[in-house]
């Protein structure tokens, strides 16, 4: 029997690798730092974690899966390990929580060597360690078709305040984190040179995406968001999200949203990968209009870039007047290829 995180009951397949389960075990929990709030973590059939008082559990999972949001000769294992967390720390950020605990359930081909497997736990733990969060547990088995990771994330948030989507009211200004379209243009460049293989720390966005945890906590420790959602699947989707769960429409300007520069010569991003790419991990969200932001908030720029309308259409529009509907041609699973 292979399990490499003992807290959840393990298959019975065996796989191509270097190290036995007992040496594979030791290795990962001497990598795992503990944390405040995980009273028992790797090497029981169960986690015991603990939440604060008055304090309401977040929960979020997602699957990342290879040929769908990764490949090995694209990506490095350390980058894949990062993403897999990024995505779940993100939407913990997004609901102005606090991470508490990651738990991985990890599918193996077994082909793949040891050396990709500490690589990938290397970079989701190097994420894990940066954003104080403790890795409590998960269970492997043998793919048959390439490698497939589920994590699950658990936060915490005061009872009542966490930040939803249906907040926003007409007459909210609606806000940005960071910059968009860095993902998806990466994305787009290694689809077209797909010989070559791009430095991922000149396209940083893509590999090494960054959760939003302190912003989302001091946005809800301020009381100052009304809604929010994080940037996964593309601004113009993520924004009809917000808009269709408060019942509200939006009125964006083009040229006020901030666009990515990527590659060692920093060129700015098209602006179709600004609407419509996915994967940025910024946080979008609105703010009543008697608040005033500052231009950066825990360490992260913010920029303001529309406004909450009671028409239920999301229009952009550009500096000279022109007005466009925008519609959501981001990512969603079963009807778009990437």
């Amino acid at each position: 029997m292979f399990c490499i995180w003992a807290t959840i009951s393990c298959g019975i397949f065996e796989f191509a690798l270097p190290l036995s389960e007992k040496a594979l075990i030791a290795r990962i929990r001497r990598q795992v730092k503990p944390g405040s709030r995980v009273v028992i973590g790797i090497g029981d059939d169960c986690a015991v974690l603990h939440v604060p008082p008055d304090h309401e559990a977040l929960v979020t999972t997602d699957f990342s899966l290879e040929g769908v949001h990764f490949r090995r000769d694209w990506h490095p294992a350390e980058s894949v390990g990062h993403r897999c967390l990024a995505r779940g720390l993100s939407d913990i950020a997004a609901m102005g929580g606090e991470s508490i605990a990651a738990f991985i359930s990890l599918a193996l081909p077994d082909d793949l060597s040891q050396s990709w497997v500490n690589g990938f736990s290397k970079g989701l733990l190097k994420l894990a360690d940066s954003a104080e969060v403790s890795l409590a547990g998960g269970d492997t088995a043998q793919s048959l078709h390439g490698i497939l990771a589920d994590v699950m994330v658990l936060g915490s948030v005061p009872k009542g305040k966490a930040i939803l989507r249906t907040g926003a009211r007409a007459g909210d200004r609606i806000y940005l984190s960071g910059e968009l379209g860095g993902s998806a243009a990466t994305l787009d460049r290694l689809r077209r040179s797909a010989k070559h293989k791009l430095n991922p720390n000149h396209f940083t966005q893509h590999f090494w995406p960054q959760p939003r945890l302190g912003l989302g906590r001091i946005l809800r420790e301020r009381g100052l968001a009304s809604a929010m959602i994080d940037i996964s699947d593309g601004l113009s989707t993520d924004l009809t999200h917000i808009c269709e769960e408060s019942g509200v429409g939006a009125e964006i300007l083009t040229e006020a949203i901030p666009r990515s520069s990527i590659g060692q010569h920093l060129h700015e991003v098209d602006l179709q990968f600004a609407l419509h790419g996915g994967e940025d991990y910024e946080l979008l969200f609105t703010v009543p209009a008697n608040h005033q932001l500052p231009s950066r908030l825990a360490g992260v720029s913010i920029t303001e870039i529309g406004y909450v309308t009671r028409n239920r259409k999301i229009i952009l529009k550009t500096s000279d007047g022109k007005k466009s509907r925008l519609e959501a041609k981001g990512w969603e699973h079963f009807t778009s290829r990437k």
